[in-house]
């Protein structure tokens, strides 16, 4: 371990509704991190189709990292930084660099048909999942390419490189084109049986094979920032680029593998580590992502809707919480009510993106005949109660198909730090949730970086000696329909 001198870390976490810069220091016996910059983030639509602005994007970035820089004390340096992001988005870029295409949202209905097609096909679907281990889900990074290939054919000549969005970043700051593993294996074109490209998946979706490059592992050091003079000293490190990679390396899990593990934001990602994946045809059903850690190992994992539900119903309301205090007394109120009777399915498609969020509740509880809350409070019960038990269905999936007798639920991210997510959880699953009120996936890019730096010789010793004495909270089940 590097204990000579302080080593100081910037965390670029970018997630789909904001952004922040963390920079974390080193100093040999505990890491510090402090939140330097935080900035909004949001889809934009421009006529029938959702974007992501890109150049404010990287304008925000650059801000963050200058930030960081010039809080460290004088003569010390940005000794790194690392980029993370959400899944499956990307840019098509020419030889040159230069963006050929625009970049589309995730949320974008654009892959519908596509998305439609296969999932008809059962045979096909079933021939996909089990050359990449990831079952058909409209956002895919496959059917967004599917789709830009169809509608725009002349890409293929325009374009050289697909980048994910933070092997884009990286790319920006040092000018080194790499894909990392952990972000490539979210595309459903990754082969489940190594880091190649599956030839079956590329062929499917009509994907050139050399707009990618062959995956590298986190923890690789890319090179020193070219794109920022004040910063030349300072390293690129490809970290898990997937947020919830990096969320999943932050996690003090037990080396029996009996933890479920959830990282709880605008989605909710359900999931244990493997060192195999889960392809079988139960699993396909159960719609089982067997992505990839920083390191190539598998992760298998289910995505819920999460807090995308209660973030969506807070705009129908002009009296919303803004603050700490304001969000603690919303969810102590939505505590004391009686449980709901009847719960939402959350898996109803109409909650994907809708107009009104609100009016897409109500619309399936009426449907099922079931009273509507009467105010904000009642909703957060309704959506919380909601979200604890599928939690509660992802576990009995994972029971049944791991084989294995999950004994906690490691629960990180937003969701943490809702008391009434928490219990309804521990409730509906029927065994402890650990809440760790840490920002997992900005620990799990610090600790990356840590790695590359030399400062830890894995994971498993950055959480032995950093995450293992974090304060966490635990709330264990209460009897059935007691709450």
């Amino acid at each position: 371990m590097n204990t000579l001198k302080k080593l100081h870390c910037a965390a670029v976490d970018l997630g789909a509704t904001s952004g922040r810069v963390i920079l974390g220091t080193w100093n040999g016996t505990i890491l510090i991190s402090t939140e330097v910059h935080r900035f909004p983030n949001a889809i934009r639509t421009l006529g029938n189709h959702d974007y992501w602005d890109i150049t404010g994007l990287w304008h925000e970035v650059r801000t963050g990292l200058l930030k960081a820089a010039a809080s460290l004390p004088a003569g010390e340096t940005l000794n790194s930084v690392g980029v993370d992001t959400w899944g499956v988005d990307h840019v098509l870029i020419n030889e040159a660099g230069r963006l050929v295409y625009p970049t589309h949202a995730y949320r974008d209905d654009r892959t519908q048909a596509g998305f439609k097609a296969l999932k008809s096909k059962s045979a096909d679907h079933a021939r996909i999942y089990e050359a990449t281990g990831i079952p058909a889900v409209f956002y895919n990074t496959s059917f967004q390419l599917a789709e830009t290939v169809a509608s725009s054919p002349e890409v293929k000549k325009l374009a050289a490189h697909c980048l994910f969005l933070p092997d884009y970043f990286n790319y920006l700051l040092c000018g080194r084109l790499a894909n990392e593993v952990s972000i490539s294996s979210t595309s459903q074109l990754l082969d489940v049986t190594g880091t190649k490209w599956s030839a079956t998946a590329l062929k499917h979706f009509g994907v050139p094979a050399h707009w990618f490059s062959t995956p590298i592992n986190a923890s690789t050091r890319l090179g020193r920032i070219s794109s920022i003079p004040e910063l030349k000293k300072t390293s690129v490190v490809a970290v898990p680029g997937h947020d919830t990679a990096c969320a999943y390396e932050a996690l003090p899990s037990s080396a029996d593998e009996d933890d479920l593990f959830i990282s709880s934001g605008t989605w909710s990602l359900v999931g244990c580590k493997s060192s195999t994946p889960f392809v079988s045809t139960a699993a396909m059903k159960a719609g089982i992502c067997n992505e990839r850690t920083g390191d190539g190992r598998f992760r298998p994992l289910t995505n819920l809707i999460g807090l995308w539900l209660l973030e969506g119903t807070l705009k129908a309301f002009t009296e919303r919480p803004t603050t700490n205090r304001q969000w603690q007394i919303l969810i102590r109120a939505a505590s004391k009510l009686p449980a709901p009777r009847k719960l939402l399915d959350i898996d109803d498609p109409a909650f994907a993106n809708p107009p009104s969020m609100k009016k897409a509740i109500d619309a399936q509880l009426r449907k099922n005949r079931t009273r509507l809350p009467q105010d904000l409070v009642g909703y957060v019960r309704l959506i919380c109660d909601s979200l604890g038990q599928g939690h509660a269905q992802v576990l009995e999936k994972f029971t049944r198909l791991s084989c294995r007798t999950f004994k906690r639920i490691l629960l990180v991210g937003g969701g943490a730090k809702n008391r009434l997510l928490c219990q309804a959880t521990a409730d509906a699953a029927g065994i402890p949730v650990v809440a760790l009120r840490v920002e997992g996936s900005a620990l799990g890019n610090l600790g990356s970086q840590l790695i590359a730096l030399k400062a830890f010789k894995s994971f498993a010793d950055f959480r032995e000696k950093v995450i293992h004495p974090l304060p966490s909270l635990t709330f264990k089940p209460r009897s059935p329909r007691s709450r």
